[in-house]
């Protein structure tokens, strides 16, 4: 084996110091999650327990942290669903040029650079202006909208650029209606591509904060109650709400990666059955 050269050392150690930067606070409220009844904010740590897990699910003084992760958890697959079926769409009707494309393509883009709390003031002020009341799934849902939608849609053209009309047209010439072509070709070949926009749609749904903070209304979604519990809240028990959504995000990520094992292997079966029908 050949010996490793000096930069790659280098690069192994800034790599490293990344993860550290990336993932260092992350752990350290893991951890400070784990203090003592006694324990604080800081460290040393005030002995190990679970007190404050166990405190988090009582009755709380200041905050409403399980409604708000419910709306949350409702909010962001509200946005998934919308954000997957328009980006699909939005993909299939890019596919053939048509007038004021490019205007609307780049109109699209912009969502994405212009300041999220200018997006949220816009919206929130179009809703209240109308008549409309503020409200989390109505004016937090179009507001996050303009945020998730943006990338569901740059991937969908990205694989839609790429995907091979010749099975639309062999389904086709076998009979197949344009439904069955998209049900039965379109959507199992771009099935990976789906839960990747679903996952972005959720994730970025589910932790937004700057969009939805003039368009939630009268009641906050967990980013938002975070940030109201930390000028009332001074235990550990912010430490461990910190704890278990980073934990339901990991369960969130590895259900979409399950998802995408799943509709791999489903397609490589596929692949292997037709392969052998041919023989």
């Amino acid at each position: 084996m050949e010996p490793r050269s000096r930069s790659f050392y280098v690069l192994a150690g800034f790599f490293t110091l990344f993860l550290l930067f990336l993932y260092g606070p992350t752990v350290t409220i893991a951890i400070l999650s784990f203090q003592g009844p006694q324990g604080g904010l800081t460290f040393p740590m005030n002995g190990v327990s679970l007190h404050w897990f166990y405190d988090l699910f009582q009755e709380q003084a200041v905050g409403d942290i399980w409604g708000s992760f419910r709306r949350s958890f409702a909010l962001g697959l509200m946005v998934m669903v919308t954000t997957v079926v328009v980006s699909v769409m939005g993909g299939l009707a890019f596919r053939t040029r048509f007038p004021g494309s490019t205007l609307l393509f780049y109109l699209i883009i912009t969502a994405l650079v212009i300041p999220s709390i200018l997006v949220s003031l816009g919206v929130g002020l179009l809703f209240s202006q109308s008549g409309l009341e503020v409200h989390w799934a109505t004016s937090g849902f179009g507001a996050q909208l303009t945020w998730t939608l943006p990338f569901g849609l740059l991937i969908m053209f990205a694989v839609f650029n790429r995907f091979d009309r010749s099975y639309e047209e062999a389904a086709r010439d076998l009979g197949a209606t344009p439904w069955q072509v998209l049900r039965h070709v379109v959507i199992p070949i771009i099935g990976p591509s789906l839960i990747g926009v679903a996952l972005f749609g959720f994730t970025l749904s589910y932790d937004e904060f700057a969009r939805t903070l003039l368009t939630a209304g009268s009641y906050n979604t967990l980013p938002l109650e975070i940030f109201g519990m930390t000028t009332n809240v001074t235990t550990p028990v912010l430490y461990a709400l910190g704890t278990l959504t980073t934990l339901f995000s990991f369960v969130m990520i590895g259900g979409f990666l399950l998802l995408f094992w799943l509709s791999g292997r489903k397609k490589a079966r596929l692949g292997s059955d037709a392969g052998k029908g041919e023989v």
